[in-house]
């Protein structure tokens, strides 16, 4: 196997790895270990993870995997700007489906924010992708450092290694996506720093 090939799956691995989805799911483990919030039972974390889990991972995976199989795209051929609307869709009303649940079962505002977070990016994603395609891997990582940023400030804990790795992901996650000539370099820096802002924005003001 060639070096140029083992980098190219080395960023498809990277990009499948730290797909967009998990940004909800980031966000809960900081909450759960990080804050105050690690002293509701485990059986609680768990079940909130799994409601979570299952509508903005493997709800939306599996509805845009078969939407995908039924065009008969593959995975980079779904990327183009023009495809991917649907899949847009479709995780946004996964994402509002959660956040109706987790209200229904008056689940604390703090939990409910990270899907609110997750869900505005989500929203100015798709509309940006009208015009112009951005990252929304980028995006989310950009949103899990907004978080992070937000939530060291309200529950006062040091977030600096926290911090540190996420930024790591956040290159080598951007530099995978320019591998695979999936974006361009502003199209990878302006999706995390909409990522940032949005986060902030969830988290304080909706």
């Amino acid at each position: 196997m060639t070096r140029e090939r083992q980098i190219i799956i080395a960023a498809r691995v990277a990009s499948m790895v730290f797909t967009p989805f998990y940004l909800p799911i980031l966000g809960l483990i900081v909450l759960f270990f990080l804050t105050y919030l690690s002293q509701y039972p485990p059986s609680y974390k768990f079940f909130v993870l799994a409601v979570v889990y299952f509508f903005t991972i493997l709800l939306p995976t599996f509805l845009i995997h078969i939407y995908r199989r039924y065009q008969g795209w593959t995975l980079l051929e779904l990327g183009t700007k023009e495809r991917r609307i649907v899949p847009y869709v479709v995780s946004i009303l996964c994402y509002f489906t959660c956040l109706y649940i987790m209200e229904q079962m008056h689940i604390p505002y703090f939990i409910r924010s990270i899907v609110v977070c997750a869900l505005v990016i989500q929203i100015v994603c798709a509309l940006i992708n009208v015009w112009w395609k951005i990252s929304t891997h980028t995006a989310a990582i950009g949103g899990v450092a907004g978080a992070l940023f937000i939530f060291s400030e309200v529950f006062r804990f040091n977030p600096m290694w926290w911090f540190c790795l996420v930024l790591i992901i956040a290159g080598m996650l951007g530099t995978s996506r320019m591998i695979l000539r999936q974006h361009s370099l502003l199209q990878v820096v302006v999706g995390f720093v909409i990522g940032f802002a949005c986060a902030i924005v969830g988290i304080l003001y909706l």
